[in-house]
């Protein structure tokens, strides 16, 4: 990487992974790898990378697709950065969830492309419904940002029916997806706040998840009752 002036990468997949070999940390590969990230560059010094991949948009966007197929988690967290979310195709962000196994990847892609892409809903009905429960748990992903974005579009007491009967046995990653879909519905509609209140109440998911001072438990209860209150006395002010 350049040192004076504006920092500059070759756009070739070599020129990337030397970057990021060159920010190897082993400290931080073996923190990752206990959460399942395996890579060991720091965030901060990631995104610099991809910010200093200079070239056309279309050219960019094949680094990308080049980037992501070496199937390196530090090399996928860069393509995320630097594709254009318009130009994968749906069958193209299909089968990357299906490989995006690392956590860190799974998040980037659904919250810096999927929701980015034309093909959101499409993938958000058919994800919701898929027997892999990584696949599944982008769809309740899903789910959660078009509570906020695009609620019309949405079923929300069928998604409380499902949500009912099937998170409390859900596998860990799927039943957070679809606790964070059940408490977005509680904040946002208060039509449907007492069901979703009373689905927590009864499931406990997260009822006893150790949760810092100051933060906000993730008990749908407690996350929809402090997120409605913080809104009320925003509002009274």
């Amino acid at each position: 990487m350049a040192t004076t002036g504006a920092p500059t990468i070759a756009p070739t997949v070599e020129a990337v992974q030397t970057e990021l070999a060159a920010l190897e940390d082993p400290a931080m590969r073996a923190a990752n790898e206990k959460r399942g990230d395996g890579h060991g560059v720091n965030l901060t010094k990631l995104r610099a990378v991809a910010k200093a991949v200079k070239t056309d948009p279309a050219s960019k966007h094949q680094l990308a697709r080049d980037l992501w197929n070496t199937g390196d988690s530090a090399s996928r967290l860069v393509s995320l950065l630097i594709c254009s979310p318009k130009r994968f195709s749906r069958d193209e962000l299909d089968e990357m969830i299906r490989q995006a196994q690392a956590p860190k990847v799974h998040d980037w892609l659904v919250n810096y492309v999927v929701k980015k892409s034309a093909h959101l809903e499409d993938l958000r009905l058919a994800w919701t419904e898929d027997a892999d429960q990584f696949v599944a748990s982008a769809g309740w992903d899903l789910n959660s940002h078009q509570v906020y974005q695009r609620p019309e579009v949405l079923d929300l007491p069928g998604l409380l029916d499902i949500i009912e009967a099937q998170m409390k046995d859900a596998p860990k990653d799927l039943q957070w997806a679809m606790n964070n879909t059940l408490a977005a519905i509680g904040i946002e509609n208060p039509d449907l706040r007492p069901r979703a209140l009373a689905i927590g109440e009864r499931l406990e998911v997260l009822k006893d998840y150790p949760t810092p001072p100051n933060c906000t438990s993730p008990f749908a209860p407690m996350w929809i009752s402090e997120i409605v209150r913080r809104k009320e006395t925003a509002a009274a002010r």
